[in-house]
């Protein structure tokens, strides 16, 4: 079974940074498509950032321009650099495989614990 170890959140002002990492065992990253969801209490799980095998990347609206999806193949890990980090990008984050075959309220429950961001403003 695929597993997800989401990392790197914590609590910052608005305004700050955070990386998140997500380490994936038992699949091989280049063989499939990343995505990063989060969800915060009471919403819907919304995905935020994917990355396809080829490297091409695709943003939510809200966060382009400030945050930045990598991947690094060789550590088996996708990354997600989060600046200029607003009070409502507050939530849970949690990585998923296959990112663009599944629906994007599937993410959230890929088996990753996720990682809580926390902004204030």
């Amino acid at each position: 079974q695929v597993q997800l170890v989401e990392s790197g959140g914590g609590s910052v002002r608005s305004g700050g940074s955070l990386r998140l990492s997500c380490t994936v065992s038992r699949l091989s990253i280049d063989d499939t498509d990343m995505g990063w969801y989060r969800q915060a209490p009471g919403r819907d799980c919304q995905l935020v950032s994917t990355i396809s095998r080829d490297g091409t990347s695709w943003y939510t609206e809200s966060v382009k321009g400030r945050f930045i999806i990598s991947r690094d193949n060789a550590q088996n890990t996708v990354n997600l650099q989060m600046n200029s980090l607003k009070f409502e990008d507050t939530a849970v984050y949690y990585c998923a495989y296959n990112a663009l075959a599944i629906p994007a309220g599937v993410g959230c429950y890929s088996g990753g614990q996720g990682t809580q961001v926390t902004v204030s403003s």
